[in-house]
């Protein structure tokens, strides 16, 4: 990217401290922040904190109202959010003052932040990790839109959640964060040639020995496996959820005891074999990786998970990594990855080692003035087996 291209897309007091810029990425924490000081691509009726803003993505908060639907949907290109609602919704919930958004239930929420993308220009959405670890069904629809989560180039209108909670009740108000946006200029392609030399360059995934993964276990993304050795001091290998439970409120911080939510997992020992976790059918289960990962300061990952054909289980809904995760400049010395697994149709047996799924890193237009750690309040650098952060504390100490 040019000094002139840069200039038109950073104002001056935003420019980052480094000059290398890429034509094609995420944006980064300042163009974020640019955009929406100036009120052009991102807006909003009620004012966006700076608290909002990420290395390389930008909170979404919920708005007033909650339609409880009969299904989950997507409008199609010929349709509105709004006009599927007419059709579907069932009623309405205010959420001015808080309201619980019940389990096993699907909701339509509109959000306070509205989009007026420009061309070439795109936008992605997960769930915050903390939902995904709530076994919270979240992501983001919009008009005319054609896939969950998948905002096309130069869309220009509202933002909307559906939140369907799986094994907890939650509470829920106006304001609340369940989902997270990426921006995106371009179609940036990082292909595994380039992924190796990153990975030669920077270590971005280190086995518990201290080694590295060889370069062959890089197809398609980098591989990751499981940790469910039960080697930690307490023995244990994962958390799964109970089924009957209180409600969760998604604003309070350390505040719920773990053992009235879940229930430790204990590895399983086979007839001479490795050992490993025996998935139930449709529980939920959070587990970690064997491998500590590192996301570079220019660069976001991805986790995505491997394809049905390896087992008849789900792994992670929330697998978003900002830059700095896990980096020993953002405070980090490779931080684990955290699992969320859901069974299907039969039990399964998870083995320790076993790969569940790839890491896809993504390269941001220019390094974020600000990086995933301690210093911006995250929540999870250093993390090893940890629940999510409305949880007291409570680390397995993965070795």
């Amino acid at each position: 990217m040019t000094e002139a291209q840069a200039s038109e897309l950073f104002p001056m007091a935003e420019m980052p401290a480094s000059n290398f810029f890429r034509s094609t990425g995420l944006w980064p924490s300042q163009l974020l922040r640019a955009a929406i000081n100036q009120g052009h691509e991102i807006q909003s009726a009620v004012p966006i904190g700076d608290d909002q803003i990420q290395p390389s993505s930008l909170d979404l908060r919920l708005g007033e109202v909650a339609y409880r639907v009969r299904a989950s949907f997507l409008p199609g290109p010929a349709a509105s959010v709004h006009d599927k609602l007419e059709r579907l919704s069932m009623h309405q919930i205010d959420l001015t003052q808080g309201a619980v958004l019940e389990k096993d239930c699907v909701y339509i929420v509109p959000l306070l932040e509205h989009l007026a993308l420009k061309k070439r220009v795109s936008a992605l959405a997960n769930p915050k990790s903390s939902i995904g670890r709530l076994d919270v069904f979240a992501r983001v629809i919009t008009d005319q839109g054609t896939e969950f989560d998948r905002i096309r180039e130069g869309y220009r209108g509202p933002l909307y959640a559906e939140i369907s909670p799986r094994s907890f009740s939650i509470l829920a108000r106006t304001g609340s964060r369940l989902v997270q946006l990426r921006i995106r200029r371009g179609s940036p392609l990082f292909r595994d040639t380039a992924l190796r030399r990153l990975h030669a360059e920077v270590g971005l995934v280190e086995t518990p020995a201290g080694g590295m993964p060889a370069p062959e276990t890089i197809r398609n993304g980098l591989a990751f496996t499981v940790d469910v050795s039960g080697e930690a001091a307490d023995g244990i290998a994962g958390w799964k959820a109970r089924r009957h439970t209180d409600v969760i409120d998604v604003d309070k911080i350390g505040h719920y005891d773990p053992a009235d939510f879940w229930e430790p997992v204990h590895v399983h020992r086979g007839r001479g074999g490795p050992g490993g976790v025996v998935l139930d059918p449709y529980d939920f289960y959070i587990l970690a990786s064997r491998e500590a990962v590192v996301v570079p300061p220019d660069f976001a990952a991805e986790m995505l998970p491997y394809h049905t054909f390896v087992g008849e289980f789900r792994v992670h809904y929330a697998g978003f990594f900002d830059p700095g995760f896990g980096s020993v400049e953002a405070g980090g010395s490779g931080s684990r990855a955290v699992l969320e697994v859901r069974a299907h149709e039969v039990p399964f047996l998870v083995e320790h080692g076993q790969a569940l799924g790839r890491l896809m890193y993504e390269p941001l237009i220019a390094r974020p003035d600000r990086l995933y750690g301690g210093a911006i309040g995250s929540s999870y650098q250093r993390q090893g087996l940890a629940l999510s952060k409305h949880f007291k504390r409570y680390q397995a100490k993965i070795r």
